[in-house]
């Protein structure tokens, strides 16, 4: 199914890398659902930018009965159905590593935070997706992920753990899914110059960063989602259970 032929769910898609994802979809003609937990003025700013190919819902990633509701809202108010996710809600987060706790201090509860928004959130909305994409025999899931579990330059161990098994759900869900003509993948990036959650890094650790990359800078947004596209198009349609890195050639494989 071609990019103008979608309506995409963008969990989180009103601020950071979840914004530029939604104007990279729109950009290329598809319809947007802008999930936001409590964005909802730059949800709006959002639709007000972009126009009417856009439209914002509120809904917490982590409720299964708010996310259901929200399929249900989309489609009576797009009159068509939802065939691709994207799952890029973050639960409240900053890198800044001088702040991050360590391993012999770190409680539980944080990784608790994290798995319920990386994991449980993306639980919710691949279910609350499934019997549709199933009923059409087409669906496309992205989540978004890391490449701090395969280079843990910085060791976030809530974010990265959780994170971790997302990767884990993808595959799975590959799985399950495949034989009705759904895939599942996922598109993991390094530190992006800037969103929300990057802006509490230093510029010397985005310094050291891009000086460490083939490409001798850091991936922006906007890069990032152009690569989302990709899994959402008729080019990816014989790619599932996937992690595609973004970094610049930081990491490899």
């Amino acid at each position: 199914m071609l990019l103008p032929q979608q309506w995409v769910l963008v969990t989180g898609g009103a601020r950071g890398l979840g914004a530029a994802i939604t104007r990279a979809l729109v950009r290329e003609g598809a319809g947007v659902v802008v999930n936001y937990r409590k964005s909802e003025t730059l949800a709006h700013a959002l639709r007000e930018e972009l126009g009417d190919r856009v439209l914002p819902i509120q809904a917490d990633v982590t409720d299964a009965v708010a996310i259901a509701r929200l399929f249900e809202t989309a489609h009576a108010q797009t009159g068509q159905p939802i065939v691709s996710v994207v799952n890029n809600a973050l639960t409240d987060f900053q890198f800044d590593g001088d702040a991050r706790p360590k391993i012999d201090v770190i409680d539980w509860t944080r990784f608790q935070q994290q798995l319920d928004g990386s994991l449980k959130g993306a639980l919710n909305t691949i279910q609350a997706a499934a019997a549709g994409m199933r009923s059409r025999g087409f669906g496309r899931i992205v989540n978004v992920g890391t490449n701090l579990f395969q280079n843990p330059v910085v060791p976030y161990h809530d974010y990265t753990a959780a994170k971790a098994a997302l990767l884990s759900l993808t595959r799975t869900a590959a799985h399950d899914l495949g034989p009705d003509g759904i895939t599942v993948n996922m598109v993991s990036g390094g530190l992006l110059r800037t969103t929300d959650a990057s802006a509490a890094t230093p510029e010397v650790v985005f310094d050291l960063i891009a000086s460490s990359t083939p490409l001798r800078r850091v991936t922006t947004p906007e890069e990032f989602a152009d690569a989302v596209l990709f899994f959402l198009s008729p080019w990816a349609r014989a790619v599932t259970g996937q992690n595609l890195i973004v970094d610049g050639g930081l990491v490899k494989g």
